[in-house]
């Protein structure tokens, strides 16, 4: 197609304005060849004609499509020239914020005058190990691309960043060495990194200074080799400098600084260090003055000299040292300062004892006569003689600026090399990347020598940079095998050949500068005659004859000649140079110890910027004064000889191109001057870049992409099998003109503009189906709206028709109705008038009927009560004289037997005491007792026996006492009779009388009282209804103000709940936050222990081959071992051999600093910990005691915990003291090894047995009765704890409110005092009760003490005597402590019959707990036997051994008595045995060499951790310290190891972590704490351990899992890492929603799905195949969950920050694909039942990012939408995807710049982070949460295939 056929009308073109340099504007109407005027409509409104040229006929440039505006890479672009380079980077700059923009292999930046935050580490992160293409442009993108060619093409690369000065360069190759530091890191430890980064702060202190253009301006050019060793690892870097810009000392135009270390020295003039400076305001001296601006505005002079200094000190400068360069710095100063006066013309002299020259000479240490003398003298020296002369005043000032000029270039040249000399590395360098900042193309009004120097270079790097573009355009044709067409590009050989050749500027500048008499004018003559009319770059100016026009590449440039031969000698005065050398300072003369320049005898004259090379040559041996006759290399020369040296090393390497733009003179922020902007963009090569690429074919497809993109434009029948084939059919129906394109192998090659005019046609297919669809719906639509109308009208007929219908039947039935409800009305009126005469007849009846019957009722009434009255007064006066005659015969009766009873009573109790009497009664007793006792011998059945027999003997004598009981109670209650009855009738008498006299009383008062009970039944009726209605008042009140307490209260209780709850939830955060830094410090200790491992590694590597036979113990540091005190013994005796072995070899030094710190750290977050904690904890409580008073429940269980914990403590305490006996028992039978002793039958076992018995029931039987004791104890404490009386606040203020009389008051405070003493008395007395009670309970407790001390007596007696009497003896005893017992509590409870019966109910209630405690003793004493088997069965094999060494006759004299042989039985503890020595056998094979593929599947989850804990039982079993601590230390060193191997296996990660938990749980599930106790079933706490407490083992363990956890998120990232950007991004998950994007230079990875390519499912089947490897390990559900969130984070993280970070994937069809994605996650996420593992709402913000590129983007409302829907994300982050928002295809619309300020303005009160990529590093805070295991570990069986026969299960 010709280009002439797309000037049709609405085609958009560019036209060149004087204003924007180039403008917009729309074609009227098509162009026709021969036009010669171009109808326009421009932007502003206004319509234009634009002539064509007639010489050209060029027609306007077009303008780009707008989907393609705003492209990364400006080859994208389909029309590429000047103007549409200039709108993209505008649109990018201005409207998307983006200042970085490529241009096929250069990186252009564009100064923004304003910190961005897309520096930071995570940003380096981000862009680390990705394709260049596959991220926005950045200069981390090509900093990574050189470091990833370095390492895979093992070639060295160079950064060459060039601008003008304020464009950026510095902080561009700052950003590039911070990205190397960052992600290659440092090869040893001195950090190499960081010093190379630390020469930054000390460079732009002495070589940058602020200019008109920029504040912190580089004035000079450096080179920076940063050097690599061959793991890419930085090793070292050296530095070169170019042009230092010397005159800047000395001189600073108008609103220019000095450099920035002298205004650092005068800021700091007052630290007590620079007194001796002498030092003061920077005004005060000439050299930084003359600009007259010494402050920069946002900098602190002050501080950036701390930060010089703190660099210097990094980089190894001492402190001398950095004085000394002080002193060097503010002698510059002081010397400009010095001042002359002239004596006549030509001589001058130095005021005496001028003290500017003074503080001088004492910094520099020279003589102030000597040095004054020289600075007004010179020496000149000819064939014959030499000779002083004086000089004029302006001669001393340039001779004095010229000293100081070249003070400083040697203190600059000092300085370089000593930087250079630290970063230089003793490793070999293997690579290297070199980082280039050097000037741009500069162009004044006044171009001088500098200028000169900056543009040669400038032409050989435009030379250089044009034959790699050229060559890479060559290569890539070459690569697809198109057919190679020479491009003409522009050569700028000539103009270098103008230059650098013989005869060229430079060689008759160096000739001219030999010449006696050369001068400037004379040099422009040679000029003129060499080369003017000559060379087509070389001009002569019209009106000049001292200056000369240089044709650039860029501009033309005009240079004037005068000062060209002084700045090209750059000489100083050789007397002066000499003072210096002999000062005392002993720095000053280092600086000069190498200078190789010879010193003129002609006068000095300012020279501007000299060369300061790497390794300056060494002056040449001659006679003396031949220095005065050899002249030294120019400065010219030295600077062609270095820029030599500098395109060789540059052509030695892969460049890359970094173009620093300035975008407007007046440094604001963001602002865009297109005129700047197109100088520079012309300067810097970046549009010829574009007229290479555009000669050629800039736009390139793959076939894949093409298709993608234009399957629109085919037909069905034109799509193939074959791509590349249905590419090229199509291509050729669509454009006829077969030049336009080409055909690679991989790609498609277009012309420029064949794109766009591929995207018009797709456009025109795409906006026609768009019509035919809009037409087809449309239809549908109104057919549809048709239909419905009609369906409407039909239906509102019907209800209409239907309605007229209904209202004429309610008209009908309103009609029937009337007529029945006057009908039945008429009836009810009749018939109510007839009920009530009926109603009114019955009541006059029956009131009537009813006071005749109540009258007659009274009076039968009356006649019946008056005859009971008479009945009970004559029955009640014979029954008086009854009882009277009653009473006094009992009453004798009761006296006598009282008597009899005395003397009978008296006996029993003599007979009670005798045990004969009980022997007499029982006679038989002996004979069953020794029944029994053989019984006892034969089997175990005889305690139920012996309990009949005692409850037997219980109930006899119960009914005796019982009998006597009922006797005396008898007897006392006839006594008690007897004297009521007396006393009775005496009362009788008297009151008999008194009634009589009281009947007559009351018969007299009984009128009178009833009259005024008449009148005060009156008077309260009335009272009461006063009262009543008063009292609803106050009901009215009291609910009023309850309901206001209620509401305070729910109010108060609310606010304190939610006060409550967000204190707990920030609680909660602190302590995640505290968790998360104790775990990464926990982290950060395991790395260091790797690195000194790895330290350690390298040391004995580095030391001598050791001699045979030696063995290198490697000595395991942990963090684990260093934070807690549980270092191996073993580990310990490994180490002092191989000491001893080798002694030569010294151990690296553990940095003890930095383990402290840690220590110290660990230490204090333990206590903030503990401090939060108990916060935590006083917050409950002080909720729980709120509770408490609003409840006002009392607590039930408290006297029940206080017993229970006082039980528990009872039993710890004497489990101890058994521990202690069995012990000792175990002890005495191991040392008795004679077999009578040790035998089964022999006494010591039954001893023992009865032993245990009667010991045991003892002591439950003790230990119940103390802890019931002390329960009553705390719970009497518990009632006698005063009350609160006082009611609430609010009640007893509304009481005094209606108190309003002070009588009430009054009263009111007299009831509360007296209810105060009421209580008071109350309290005194129950105090006085619990005193008593408690001195009750410390008798008893003394009493219980003696019995326990009588008891073990007893039972030391008992162990003495012979089997069969120890029986009857403690019977006996028995016996009489349970008559004692009896007679106590009778004699007791003697006067309180119930108190005796309660306390023969608790006798029975204990007689039933021994009956269960002896079911109890009886089960243990069949475990203690089986026991006894095992020890008899080991006796017996020490039997055999001794048997063995016994001789034969010894064996038949000794009697064999029969021994019983017991069935074996295999009754396991749930431990293993192993032996000391095969500890190491264990450990190798149990962890290092176990597969976990096979333990995972054929064997049960966590055998390991059960086996470890096993063996770990049996060690505590054995009371084995040492054992117990050698077995984990070697268990937990072992597992680092293991995981040290091979910790990138996701399988041996997960399988060690989930033992590694499993076996943590074991040691808290076997603890015998009680809160871990609860879980386990009877057995499981028999299997607790009983003599170690492993609690800081288990903190040990804890933080091993915790490192294990990190050590696995670390591979589980390093796994999903090349996954996530694919599947989740890049991957069209549906086909056909996303279209294609033209792309340029930079191919991005193809979202279509090739082989390698990465989808969706492949990261749905690696998360599946990780869930899978962590269920069949059988790691806790739990820690599964929370290994998924953090799954979830990363992906979400790594997806969000590329989303960020890459333009083409902002598009409403790509978040479409990112939500479908999220949803299979979550679909994935419920299959696996993992919804409340917290993992999707780590995706929260992706979602919400994804939600953001669909929803609508144009009005406030959307704003507010969208506000209030992303609060998962930042203000950044918002802002960042609405910038990056690029519509895919044309009908879609950019998010305007008005919108995104209004979401800005919307958001500027949200805090939030001003981060702009989340932390894909971040790893949450882990949590083990205890998981006990039902599984018995008596029930383990140990496979054959771990090797593990050694070891024996117990």
């Amino acid at each position: 197609m010709a280009a002439s056929e797309l000037y049709t009308k609405f085609a958009r073109v560019w036209i060149p304005d004087p204003k924007e340099v180039w403008k917009s504007a729309e074609l009227l109407k098509d162009y026709k060849p021969g036009d010669k005027i171009l109808l326009l409509h421009l932007e502003d409104g206004r319509d234009l004609e634009y002539r064509l040229d007639p010489k050209t006929k060029e027609l306007p440039h077009l303008r780009n499509p707008d989907i393609l505006v705003g492209e990364n890479d400006l080859t994208a672009l389909s029309y590429l020239h000047e103007p549409a380079v200039l709108h993209n980077l505008r649109v990018r700059f201005i409207d998307s914020k983006l200042i970085y923009t490529y241009c096929g292999i250069v990186l252009v930046a564009i100064n923004p005058y304003e910190q961005l935050p897309i520096y930071g580490e995570d940003i380096i992160n981000a862009y680390s190990g990705q394709n260049m293409g596959d991220m926005d442009p950045h200069i981390f993108a090509v900093a990574e691309e050189a470091y990833k060619q370095m390492a895979r093409d093992e070639r060295n690369q160079s950064i060459i960043v060039s601008g003008e000065s304020g464009a950026g360069k510095t902080v561009s190759a700052k950003y590039a060495m911070r990205y190397f530091a960052t992600v290659s890191g440092s090869a040893s430890e001195a950090n190499v990194e960081e010093k190379v980064l630390a020469s930054n702060p000390i460079m732009e202190s002495i070589g940058n200074a602020k200019t008109t253009r920029n504040d912190n301006s580089s004035r000079f050019g450096k080179y920076i080799e940063i050097g690599f060793d061959k793991r890419h690892r930085i090793i070292g870097a050296n530095m070169r400098t170019y042009l230092l810009e010397k005159s800047r000392v000395v001189f600073q135009a108008e609103e220019e600084r000095n450099y920035h270390i002298f205004y650092q020295l005068c800021a700091s003039a007052k630290l007590p260090e620079f007194k001796m400076l002498r030092l003061g305001d920077a005004n005060n001296f000439h050299y930084t003055k003359q600009g007259g601006s010494p402050v920069i505005e946002g900098v602190d002079d002050a501080k950036e000299m701390a930060q010089t200094r703190q660099a210097c000190t990094l980089l190894g400068i001492s402190e001398s040292y950095q004085m000394g360069i002080f002193r060097i710095l503010a002698g510059i100063l002081h010397l400009g300062n010095v001042g002359f006066m002239s004596r006549d013309s030509d001589s001058c002299t130095i005021p005496p004892k001028h003290e500017p020259l003074s503080i001088f000479c004492d910094l520099m240490a020279v003589d102030f006569e000597e040095m004054c003398h020289w600075l007004c003298h010179r020496k000149l020296a000819t064939a014959a003689e030499t000779y002083i002369k004086p000089i004029s005043k302006l001669q001393a000032t340039n001779a004095r600026d010229a000293l100081a000029k070249h003070i400083y270039a040697k203190l600059f040249n000092w300085i370089v090399d000593h930087v250079n000399q630290v970063l230089h590395s003793a490793v070999k360098q293997h690579s290297f990347i070199g980082v280039l900042d050097i000037y741009g193309f500069e162009t004044f009004e006044i171009n001088s020598f500098e200028q000169f120097c900056i543009n040669y270079a400038n032409e050989k790097l435009q030379q250089q940079f044009n034959m790699h573009v050229f060559k890479l355009e060559q290569e890539e044709y070459m690569k697809e095998q198109i057919p190679w067409t020479l491009i003409d590009f522009y050569d700028n050989q000539p103009c270098i050949n103008l230059i650098e050749s013989k005869l060229g500027i430079l060689d008759l500048l160096d000739e001219e500068c030999k010449m006696p008499k050369g001068t400037d004018d004379t040099w422009a003559q040679k000029l003129y005659n060499t080369h003017l009319n000559k060379c087509a770059l070389f001009e002569k100016p019209r009106l000049s004859n001292k200056a000369f026009i240089i044709q650039h590449f860029a501009d033309k440039v005009e240079y004037q000649c005068e000062g060209f031969l002084e700045k090209n000698k750059d000489t100083v005065f050789e007397e002066q140079i000499k003072v210096l050398k002999s000062s005392k300072f002993k720095m000053l003369p280092e600086l000069f110890q190498d200078d190789e320049k010879a010193i003129s005898p002609s006068s000095a004259t300012s020279s501007g910027r000299t060369l300061l090379t790497r390794t300056p040559a060494k002056p040449t041996k001659g006679r003396p004064g031949q220095a005065a006759k050899e002249h030294k290399k120019t400065v010219g020369h030295q600077f062609r000889n270095s820029l030599h040296l500098l395109m060789e090393t540059l052509n030695a390497t892969t460049p890359h191109y970094v173009r620093c733009i300035k975008p407007n003179d007046f440094k604001f922020p963001f602002t865009f001057d297109e005129k700047r902007a197109v100088q520079q963009l012309r300067a810097c090569g970046v549009l010829e870049t574009i007229r290479i690429s555009a000669a050629g074919f800039p736009s390139r497809w793959t076939y894949q992409e093409f298709f993608s993109r234009y399957r629109v434009l085919m037909k069905q029948k034109d799509v193939l099998s074959e791509r590349k084939q249905t590419c090229k059919n199509v291509l050729e129906k669509l454009i006829q003109d077969k030049d336009k394109y080409q055909f690679g192998k991989t790609k498609i090659f277009f012309r420029a503009g064949q794109v766009a005019y591929l995207e018009k046609l797709r456009a025109d297919k795409l906006r026609a189906a768009c019509i035919r669809i809009q037409k087809t719906i449309r239809g549908w639509l109104l057919r549809k709206k048709f239909l419905r109308m009609r369906k409407a009208a039909i239906t509102v007929q019907r209800y209409v028709r239907g309605h007229q219908a209904r209202c004429y039947a309610k008209f009908l039935r309103r009609t029937k109705a009337a007529t029945i409800i006057q009908k039945y009305w008429r009836m009810y009126v009749i018939r109510r008038r007839y009920k009530i005469w009926r109603t009114a007849t019955i009541v006059l009846q029956s009131y009537l009927r009813g006071y005749l019957a109540r009258n007659r009722y009274r009076k039968i009434l009356r006649e019946h009560k008056a005859v009971i009255i008479q009945k009970w007064v004559r029955g009640w006066l014979a029954r008086t004289y009854y009882k009277r005659s009653m009473h006094a015969i009992i009453y004798l009766q009761c006296c006598f037997r009282r008597m009899m009873a005395k003397r009978e009573l008296k006996k029993l109790k003599i007979e009670a005491r005798s045990v004969e009497r009980y022997k007499k009664l029982h006679i038989g007793m002996e004979n069953k007792i020794m029944q029994l006792q053989r019984k006892v011998d034969e089997q175990n059945k005889d305690y139920k026996c012996l309990m009949e027999k005692l409850t037997n003997l219980e109930g006899i004598y119960n009914s005796e006492t019982e009998k006597l009981r009922s006797d005396l109670e008898r007897l006392q209650l006839s006594e008690e009779e007897a004297k009521i009855a007396t006393g009775r009738v005496l009362s009788l008498q008297e009151e008999i009388a008194k009634l009589r006299k009281d009947l007559e009383q009351t018969q007299c008062e009984k009128k009178s009282i009833e009259e005024c009970a008449d009148r005060y039944k009156q008077e309260t009726e009335q009272l009461v209804s006063n009262l009543k209605e008063e009292n609803t008042l106050l009901k009215q009140e009291k609910e009023a103000l309850n309901h206001l307490i209620v509401e305070q209260a729910k109010e108060m209780t609310e606010t304190m709940e939610k006060k409550l709850i967000e204190e707990t939830k920030q609680l909660e955060l602190d302590l995640n936050d505290e968790r998360l830094r104790y775990q990464n410090l926990l982290n950060e200790f395991s790395r260091l222990e790797e690195r000194y491992d790895d330290l350690k590694e390298e040391m004995t590597l580095m030391v001598n081959v050791p001699k045979p036979g030696h063995k290198r113990t490697d000595s395991t540091h942990s963090s684990n071992e260093s934070e807690y005190t549980f270092s191996s013994e073993i580990a310990e005796t490994e180490d002092i051999p191989s000491r001893t072995e080798e002694p030569s070899e010294k151990k690296v030094p553990l940095d003890m600093s930095l383990f402290l710190k840690l220590q110290k750290r660990v230490t204090e977050l333990e206590q903030e910990k503990q401090v939060m904690q108990d916060e935590l904890d006083r917050k409950e409580e002080q909720v729980l005691r709120s509770k408490a008073k609003e409840e006002e429940r009392p607590q039930i269980r408290g006297a029940e915990l206080e017993y229970e914990s006082l039980k528990r403590q009872e039993l710890e305490s004497e489990n101890k003291k058994l521990k202690n006996e069995l012990n000792e028992l175990r002890k005495a039978l191991t040392e008795k090894s004679a077999p009578e002793v040790t035998a089964p039958g022999a006494p010591a076992y039954r001893v023992l047995m009865e032993q245990l018995t009667s010991v045991s029931e003892e002591l439950d039987v003790r230990k119940e009765e103390v802890l019931i004791l002390r329960s009553q104890l705390v719970s009497q404490k518990e009632a006698i704890q005063p009350k609160n009386t006082m009611t609430d606040s609010t009640i007893l203020l509304e009481d005094v409110q209606k108190m309003k009389d002070k009588g009430e008051i009054a009263q009111a405070y007299i009831g509360l005092k007296e209810t105060n003493r009421l209580l008071e008395s109350q309290l005194q007395s129950q105090k006085r009760s619990h005193e008593n009670e408690a001195e009750a309970l410390r008798g008893e407790i003394q009493s219980l003490k003696e019995e326990n001390n009588r008891q073990q007596q007893l039972l030391a007696q008992n162990l003495q005597l012979p089997p069969e009497a120890r029986i009857e003896a403690s019977l006996q005893h028995e016996i009489t402590r349970l008559t004692n017992e009896n007679l106590y509590f009778e004699e007791l409870y003697a006067d309180d019959p119930k108190k005796y019966q309660s306390y023969r109910i608790s006798l029975y209630k204990r007689m039933i707990d021994l009956m269960e405690q002896l079911e109890k003793q009886d089960k243990t004493v069949r475990k203690l036997k089986k026991q006894l088997k095992v020890f008899a069965k080991k006796i017996g094999e020490l039997e055999v051994g001794q048997m063995e060494n016994i001789s034969p006759g010894q064996i038949i004299d000794e009697p064999i008595r029969p021994v019983n042989i017991p069935r074996k039985e295999k009754d396991f503890q749930g431990m293993l045995e192993y032996k000391k020595e095969d500890e190491q056998k264990l450990v190798k094979n149990l962890i290092l060499e176990l597969k976990p593929r096979g333990v995972a599947v054929n064997l049960i989850p966590g055998l390991p951790a059960y086996i470890l804990f096993m063996c770990v039982r049996h060690a505590d079993y054995l009371n084995d310290d040492q054992k117990v601590r050698s077995l984990l230390t070697s268990t937990i060193n072992s597992i680092k190891k293991v995981l040290k191997k091979r910790g990138d296996d996701f399988e041996t990660v997960s399988f060690w972590l989930s033992n590694t938990c499993r076996f943590l749980h074991c040691l808290k599930q076997y603890s015998g704490e009680e809160g871990f106790m609860k879980h386990n079933t009877s057995r499981q706490n028999e299997h607790c351990l009983t003599n170690f407490d492993l609690a800081e083992y288990r903190q040990v363990l804890s933080d091993l899992a915790i490192q294990i956890y990190q050590q696995l998120v670390r591979v589980l990232e390093n796994i999903l890492q090349p996954m996530i950007v694919s599947g989740m991004l890049e991957h069209e998950t549906i086909q056909g929603v996303s279209g294609v994007k033209p792309t340029g230079l930079r191919k991005r990875t193809s979202s279509i799905a090739d082989e390698g390519t990465y989808t969706l499912d492949s990261i749905l089947r690696q998360l599946n195949s990780f869930h899978s490897v962590m269920c069949q390990h059988g790691m806790d559900p739990e820690l599964i969950k929370q290994v998924v969130k953090q799954m979830f984070y990363i992906v979400g993280a790594v997806t969000l920050n590329n989303l960020l970070l890459r333009k083409d994937m902002c598009s409403w069809s790509k978040g479409m694909q990112i939500r479908y994605n999220v949803s299979q996650l979550e679909e994935w996420l419920r299959d696996k039942n993992l919804m409340n593992s917290g993992a999707k709402e780590t995706l929260e913000p992706l979602i919400q990012a994804a939600q953001l590129l669909q929803v609508k983007k144009k009005t406030d409302d959307d704003a507010e939408a969208i506000c209030s829907m992303c609060n998962a994300l930042t203000t950044a982050q918002i802002v960042k995807v609405l910038n990056l928002y690029t519509p895919v295809n044309e009908f879609e619309e950019r998010v305007s710049v008005s919108f995104i300020r209004t979401i800005q303005m919307r958001l500027r009160d949200r805090k939030d982070s001003p981060q702009l990529l989340m932390d894909a590093k971040h790893i949450f805070p882990v949590t083990f949460p205890f998981n006990p295991s039902s599984l018995a570990l008596e029930t383990i069986q140990i496979p054959a295939s771990l090797g593990l026969g050694f070891i024996s299960r117990v």
